[in-house]
């Protein structure tokens, strides 16, 4: 197949990775542990865990997983954390016994908690005590049959871990009560695994090490199977991307988005592990206050987030007093970065904000804009190497430069199907590899890529196509909004019509401001017809807008 973009390459980054580099994503552990030992891997609350403290105590996790649960091989364990420094060692520990990661959001609902546990087969999970009492709830019918339990100090050492692991429970009454048979404290999982030999198990690329699950906004959560092969793929296809802008001395990225997440996994924790870089973990982003504070001073390379996120840290004010001069690489996923907000974090920090794309079920990255690019253009950039990506109709044919389809892509980063849904599966992979995303987009004569929206998403105004998109972003211009959301609702007259959702920055602004501004800019078809304003939009744990949720009105808005 034709590869346009190929020319658009930074010299630097091949057209191809060799995927053979690695086995697995513990090989990549052990040489990056073996290489940097001294060095800072995590930083949490000031602590920090060097590479060979990882190594250790991930080894110590993996050997008690192995001789005391009965594990095997190929079993799932769940870990249900926040970004604490317990994580990568839970992470690493059930990865280097040969198990199969299922990522749990930490606020799950019992109810989807439960569906989760019982969908994956976990036998297993780890989980921070703030959030047992969920796991009590949900317990009945899954196949759990033991619990580690951590709590937030524990792994920050001496009087204070103590001290906030007491504050945490005693004084600010973050732990409910909670009730779990077979459970087991994380200290001392570490403590009895140190003096346990592991019997190191095969890996190769075709063994699952994680089931990522989607957030399950068209049904039930599904778990995409990605591989050992598919995980490295991606860390190697990023790092070959990163050596465009990668320079000597220490890279520390900001890592604000929930490890959880596929986008934080990948980017932030595997990657930067790859080349010896340190991960600041942000364990609660959405306290903006204590969120700067942290990044102040550090001096750090990079920062991943989605467009939420930097929206609301340019909105801090004390956000433009934070240390920009070694930043190099700022990274949005997720959803569509607002070229408003971009243009506003390039004069705030010097940086420009690059869009990436991806995809639980491609590991995730797919596209990436050139990291040395000196405006955003609101493109989501190139494919990756060794990745192809095609726009289809919905015969699926390729279709030519310029014309609208949905984004499909080709790679070795591609997931080997839904975990127990071969229907679910055929829906979206063909025989000969080709994921269909779900994405309307198209790619120009150079190779581009640019996301229009949503297939679930898109409006229909009288026959016409509306991204939300194009909406929002024109919506976000308006000095007196922070923050919006388009979304497409019944009318008798056009099938459908827009409905703009507005949180106000200013809040004498009126929908009739919103509404002129929208006809400046805006063709007639696309303007909304309601403006609803609320003091916040619906959003999932990491930032992204749940356009579901807002078709109806408020309830102080009925």
């Amino acid at each position: 197949m034709d590869r346009p973009w190929l020319a658009s390459y930074p010299a630097s980054v091949p057209a191809d990775i060799d995927t053979t580099q690695c086995t697995s994503l513990v090989e990549i552990l052990e040489n990056s542990c073996a290489q940097h030992a001294s060095e800072s891997a995590y930083r949490s609350f000031g602590r920090r865990l060097t590479f060979a403290e990882l190594d250790h105590l991930s080894l110590g996790f993996a050997a008690y997983l192995q001789t005391e649960t009965g594990l095997r091989p190929g079993d799932r364990l769940a870990i249900m954390l926040p970004n604490l420094l317990q994580y990568p060692v839970a992470l690493f520990g059930a990865l280097r016994a040969g198990l199969v990661v299922v990522n749990v959001n930490p606020l799950y609902t019992p109810r989807e908690l439960k569906h989760q546990l019982a969908d994956s087969g976990a036998r297993g999970i780890v989980i921070l005590e703030n959030f047992a009492h969920t796991l009590e709830a949900a317990l009945d019918g899954t196949p759990v049959e033991f619990a580690i339990v951590t709590q937030l100090g524990d792994l920050l050492g001496g009087l204070k871990g103590r001290l906030t692991n007491f504050a945490v429970k005693y004084v600010k009454r973050m732990v409910p009560r909670w009730s779990l048979p077979n459970t087991v404290g994380f200290t001392e999982v570490l403590s009895r695994g140190a003096g346990i030999s592991l019997n190191k198990p095969a890996l190769g690329p075709n063994d699952l090490a994680f089931l990522q699950y989607t957030g399950g906004t068209t049904g039930l959560a599904k778990g995409a199977e990605l591989t050992h092969g598919n995980m490295v793929a991606n860390v190697l296809q990023a790092c070959a991307w990163l050596s465009a802008i990668r320079t000597p001395g220490p890279n520390l990225v900001v890592t604000a988005l929930p490890l959880y997440h596929i986008f934080s996994l990948t980017a932030n924790c595997l990657t930067f592990m790859r080349f010896g870089g340190e991960n600041l973990l942000i364990v609660n982003p959405r306290d903006l206050d204590r969120f700067v504070a942290e990044i102040r001073s550090v001096g750090f390379t990079a920062i991943t987030g989605v467009n939420t996120l930097f929206n609301k840290l340019l909105h801090h004010p004390g956000f433009a007093k934070v240390d920009f001069s070694r930043l190099r690489l700022t990274m949005g996923g997720g959803m569509a970065v607002q070229h408003s907000v971009a243009e506003r974090w390039k004069a705030v920090t010097g940086s420009t904000l690059i869009q990436a794309y991806g995809l639980t079920e491609t590991s995730p990255a797919a596209c990436i804009n050139p990291l040395d690019a000196q405006e955003f253009d609101g493109s989501i950039g190139i494919p990756i190497s060794s990745t192809l990506v095609s726009i289809r109709d919905d015969d699926f044919q390729a279709l030519p430069a310029g014309q609208i389809g949905e984004i499909c892509v080709k790679g070795p980063q591609v997931m080997h199907g839904y975990w127990g849904r071969p229907e679910e599966t055929a829906k979206v992979l063909s025989d000969d590899g080709w994921l269909r995303t779900g994405d309307i987009g198209l790619m120009n004569e150079d190779g581009f890529v640019t996301v229009v929206d949503r297939k679930k998403d898109m409006i229909i105004v009288s026959g016409f196509n509306v991204y939300p998109n194009e909406v929002e972003d024109v919506i976000a211009t308006h000095p007196g909004v922070l923050e919006v959301a388009a979304v497409g609702i019944p009318d008798a007259n056009t099938g459908e019509s827009v409905k703009a959702v507005v949180v106000r920055k200013d809040p004498e602004i009126s929908s009739e401001e919103i509404l002129r501004h929208c006809r400046e800019y805006l063709t007639a078809y696309k303007i909304p017809r309601q403006v609803e304003f609320r003091d916040e939009l619906p959003k999932s744990n990491v930032g992204k807008i749940l356009r579901r949720e807002l078709r109806e009105p408020s309830p102080s808005a009925r």
